[in-house]
């Protein structure tokens, strides 16, 4: 069965950024996902559609491609009070390199890194840690199905 929208899809794959392995899966954890629910960055699932069990991949996608162009001004800077947790700043989560879950105006949360610690300022940086770089994938496809209709309905896993 080739990849199509609403295929259930088990691969494994490579990410390399900058020449270097930065994250992967392997066939005995392989990713799993339902095709065409926008789960994926879209031009990496764009270019898994028709594939088979069995089929390789090797896909570059550009930094716009993927997680976008690096944005300064999404490098914030905020007072240490930030980080207080009843009354206490902990010091322990304020790493350069660290990344803190944190609430926006919204209210919604988001990930930041912190970039830089000084006596009274933290400064944050909520790119994606990826954003700005270009992405080389590869992989084999391990299965093809169909989706349930309680899987797109609920999600694969029940999400």
């Amino acid at each position: 069965m080739k990849i199509t929208k609403d295929s259930v899809v088990v691969l494994s794959y490579q990410l390399e950024v900058e020449g270097k392995a930065f994250a992967q899966t392997s066939p005995d954890a392989p990713l799993d996902y339902i095709h065409g629910e926008h789960m994926l960055l879209a031009d990496f699932e764009a270019s898994l559609e028709g594939l088979e069990a069995g089929d390789k991949f090797d896909i570059n996608l550009t930094a716009e491609q993927g997680y976008g162009p690096y944005d300064d001004s999404r490098k914030v800077e905020l007072p240490k009070s930030a980080f207080e947790i009843e009354g206490v700043i902990h010091e322990e989560l304020l790493v350069v390199g660290k990344t803190i879950p944190m609430l926006n105006g919204a209210g919604h949360v988001v990930e930041g890194t912190v970039a830089e610690v000084g006596k009274d300022i933290v400064i944050m940086d909520f790119n994606h840690p990826l954003a700005g770089k270009d992405l080389h994938f590869t992989g084999e496809i391990i299965s093809v199905r169909e989706a349930t209709e309680k899987e797109l309905k609920e999600g694969l896993h029940g999400e």
